[in-house]
């Protein structure tokens, strides 16, 4: 709970620049809590869950997590993004494992990752519905590689009801 703290309270401070509301608890789903806010009248909802381990040899590493974000009015669902704590080396790859499937068509910029398109977010939710762990993998801008291991129990229901809040239209 303590983590989920921290992450609404990074978003927070960032709808308050943004001059959005403060997000909304839509419930906690084993290890994933669903929220929605709104900005500037348009609904946004999003999901997010924190690693269950994090491994690297780091003396110091920011928030971690993984969130997944609809904006309609934008006609955006589905994007899954990585904030990992630390500043990505430039060219290093960032590799998401679920089971059997590795998802590597990814990009970074500062503190962040996600993947190459919509149709690789698509790809890595269905996998994410189905998978029970996710592994993701990165390396710091002074070299130092780092495995984190996130549940994905709970996953399937935060995404319901992100959907249902944030419907296509």
């Amino acid at each position: 709970m303590k983590k989920y703290l921290l992450i609404l309270l990074s978003l927070t401070i960032s709808c308050v620049a943004n001059a959005a509301e403060t997000p909304k608890m839509l419930g906690e789903y084993g290890d994933w809590t669903a929220w929605t806010f709104n900005d500037r009248g348009n609904t946004i909802c999003y999901m997010s869950s924190t690693p269950k381990k994090d491994e690297g040899k780091y003396t110091k590493r920011g928030d971690i997590y993984v969130s997944v974000t609809h904006r309609p009015a934008e006609k955006s669902y589905d994007e899954v993004s990585f904030e990992i704590g630390y500043p990505f080396k430039t060219s290093a790859p960032f590799v998401i494992k679920i089971g059997n499937q590795t998802f590597d068509k990814t990009f970074t910029e500062g503190d962040k990752a996600w993947t190459v398109n919509a149709d690789e977010d698509k790809k890595l939710i269905t996998a994410m519905k189905r998978g029970d762990r996710m592994i993701v993998n990165g390396v710091s801008s002074r070299g130092t590689g780092t495995k984190d291991t996130y549940s994905l129990k709970g996953f399937s229901s935060a995404y319901q009801a992100i959907s249902a809040k944030c419907k296509k239209k």
